[in-house]
């Protein structure tokens, strides 16, 4: 596994999770239950991570969908 993103925005998580649903990447977020348990302050981040294999195109998709947000 390689990490993808890693964040704070649970908003954003799931987004990318999603779009990466869509294109038959899956993906698995790690640190999840230990931010749960600081209290979600924002002190550790949550990791998006995918298969290596799947790395590339899975940066690929995100940046090109982030970049048609702005």
């Amino acid at each position: 596994m390689k990490e993808l993103l890693r964040t704070n925005n649970v908003v954003r998580l799931s987004w990318a999770q999603a779009l990466l649903r869509d294109a038959g990447i899956g993906s698995v977020v790690l640190d999840h239950h230990t931010s749960l348990v600081e209290g979600s302050i924002g002190a550790i981040p949550r990791r998006l991570m995918v298969a290596e294999r799947d790395h590339a195109r899975a940066r690929a998709l995100v940046a090109a969908a982030e970049e048609g947000l702005g």
